[in-house]
């Protein structure tokens, strides 16, 4: 054996553990436009949601809020492009974050739109809470579009519960699943 070899293999190299733990998850029932994660552990240092989602009709807005808070405590703005054009916008005194989206189950046979939003230092009480956005559709190579949000709770406290409301009913094959991220 090379004496480099011999070397790495009698080290004591720490093993890589997975950074994202699954904590919950949630499917839309066709009856209700609200998805609720609720008793969020302090444990981690970040959280991220994945979600795939359909609306049962026309609105595909989702509204995002933190432990319950309807009062305008947020901010937020994006920038997205459809490949075509590309546009922009912000919003302060908010009384939600309206930065993720749903497809129409309506008019968009097997569309769905596509979220991961990362939720940054959710149990630091020192600080606001921000929040990073990917989401995109695509119509069934008929159009669609990217965009990217941020956002912001104007609240020190920790984020114990997120709501996900939908501008109408998310369908039964809305997927929403909640990670927390470790540390450093």
């Amino acid at each position: 054996m090379s004496p480099i070899l011999g070397i790495i293999a009698s080290s004591n190299f720490q093993s890589v553990t997975n950074s994202y733990a699954s904590i919950a998850t949630a499917n839309g029932t066709g009856s209700s436009a609200v998805i609720t994660f609720s008793s969020i552990p302090a444990t981690y240092t970040h959280l991220q949601i994945r979600g795939i989602g359909r609306s049962t009709s026309t609105g595909t807005t989702i509204s995002i809020r933190a432990n319950g808070d309807t009062a305008s405590n947020y901010a937020f703005h994006y920038i997205y492009g459809d490949g075509a054009t590309a546009a922009a916008a912000g919003f302060a005194t908010q009384t939600s974050m309206q930065i993720a989206y749903t497809t129409s189950s309506s008019s968009l046979a097997d569309s769905y739109g596509v979220n991961v939003i990362d939720i940054l230092d959710y149990a630091n009480t020192n600080k606001y809470k921000t929040l990073r956005v990917l989401t995109g559709i695509d119509v069934n190579g008929s159009g669609g579009y990217v965009q990217l949000s941020s956002g912001l709770w104007q609240s020190s406290s920790a984020i114990t519960s997120i709501t996900l409301t939908n501008s109408t009913n998310y369908t039964t094959a809305t997927q929403f699943a909640l990670y927390g991220i470790k540390g450093a």
